[in-house]
């Protein structure tokens, strides 16, 4: 059983003890990447880089009354499903979270902390959650790489631990198993020590290996460019975007169709398992020619595609002004397809004709409770919800239940081998 540390504790640790050691035997996992044990007190303890089953000796790092959180120190007794990790940044930067643990006991792990949230936090018992879905191979998969820059110009990520407020803590690296081997190529050629303005750097790779360096800077770009490099390079800034070398978009290829997605536009960064995320949602919504179904959040239009070439009218709302440029180059062929360029809780209400199906793959924060009463409001007869995070799918699955919506199945889909993060898709039938 999954914990995480309650929302009602103070926002301050409580002071520490005189002994802040503590043997703990761990028994769960937390949504989060830690494993999690209680103290003599009963007190649950978060301790990252470690798995249930082990016998660990921690200092408690962060206490507060009814939770803490440790940093091991030792691991008396080891969980079987322990291994070396590959990468020797690993505990030190933020980027992985399990490669201490074989790559089956991630996916279990995964599959009950998806079950473990919905139950705590949605109030659903025994939920329809099925094995996790396993990438084709556990390392070199992601086509998306964010870095931080050192402040000596060096390619850097999140310490483990950091957050967003904290941008100090980076660990420049010096070897990732995470991306794509294009990638895993092209990021050590890249020098940014002298690049005025520029605040991160991301990497993509798509189709035909074709690969881009994207600069997210400040002001105007002021860069020379390697000969040698053969990337495309297109610089952010707040003014848009320049494309300094190639071309500003990619191209992917999912399910014999080819999507654009240009620089500032999302996609999912597994190319692999996208396919697979498609053909679950397909099967999902179960839609037949003549319906309308509504693709929310839809980015560059790798739903809405599918949707619209099995016959269904299409109505799809995207924020980005990005994704919606894509989306139209992408969907160009179809003719029964309407794009809102708008926030999804701003336009849903006002949609028509109400439809059949609606399909919803928002970012982490979730539906959230205006988008939710209104799907509710317009009673599609089922909704598939990608998600990338359980908690949140929990509490906008509690709110559909109430509205008298069935959860047939979720399904996690491990587009994030080594990681803490879940991808799920489930079903919802009123």
């Amino acid at each position: 059983m999954a914990d995480h540390p309650p929302t009602e504790t103070p926002s301050h640790p409580t002071s520490p003890s005189s002994s802040t050691r503590l043997e703990l035997d761990l028994t769960g996992w937390a949504y989060g990447g830690e494993a999690v044990g209680r103290d003599g007190e009963g007190r649950v303890i978060f301790v990252p880089f470690a798995w249930p089953a082990e016998r660990v000796r921690v200092d408690v790092v962060e206490p507060h009354a009814r939770w803490a959180r440790g940093r091991s120190v030792q691991v008396i007794m080891p969980s079987p499903e322990r291994v070396p990790p590959r990468c020797r940044h690993f505990t030190l930067c933020g980027g992985c979270h399990y490669q201490h643990v074989s790559y089956p006991a991630q996916l279990q792990a995964k599959a009950a902390i998806v079950r473990s949230q919905l139950e705590r936090l949605g109030g659903f018992r025994d939920p329809p959650v099925e094995a996790t879905v396993p990438s084709p191979t556990p390392w070199n998969t992601r086509n998306h790489l964010q870095f931080s820059l050192s402040p000596q110009g060096r390619l850097a990520f999140q310490a483990a631990g950091a957050s967003d407020a904290e941008p100090s803590r980076l660990v420049p690296i010096e070897e990732c198993h995470l991306p794509e081997p294009a990638l895993g190529e092209l990021w050590p050629r890249l020098d940014m020590e002298s690049v005025p303005g520029l605040r991160r750097v991301g990497l993509r790779a798509g189709a035909d290996g074709e690969t881009m360096v994207i600069l997210h800077g400040e002001g105007e770009p002021d860069l020379e460019l390697s000969v040698g490099l053969s990337s495309s390079v297109v610089w952010l800034g707040p003014g848009g975007a320049a494309v300094l070398a190639g071309s500003g978009a990619l191209e992917f290829e999912v399910l014999g169709r080819r999507f654009r997605v240009s620089a500032g536009s999302f996609f999912q960064v597994h190319t692999a398992l996208t396919a697979e995320l498609v053909q679950r949602a397909l099967q999902a919504i179960a839609m037949q020619p003549g319906e309308t179904v509504y693709d929310l959040y839809a980015g560059v239009g790798l739903f809405s595609a599918f949707f619209a070439a099995g016959g269904a009218r299409v109505l799809a709302v995207e924020e980005s002004p990005w994704s919606c440029a894509d989306f139209v180059v992408n969907l160009d062929e179809f003719d029964d397809v309407a794009l809102y360029e708008a926030r999804v809780e701003e336009v849903l209400p006002e949609l028509t004709p109400r439809p059949d199906a609606v399909l919803v793959d928002p970012p982490r924060a979730g539906l959230g409770r205006q988008v939710c009463e209104a799907l509710i409001g317009l009673a599609p007869s089922r909704i598939v919800y990608v998600s990338c995070d359980p908690a949140t799918l929990a509490r906008d699955g509690q709110r559909l239940a109430a509205a008298g919506y069935r959860l047939e199945r979720v399904t996690p889909i491990d587009l994030f081998p080594q990681t803490f993060h879940i991808e799920t898709i489930s079903l919802w039938q009123r």
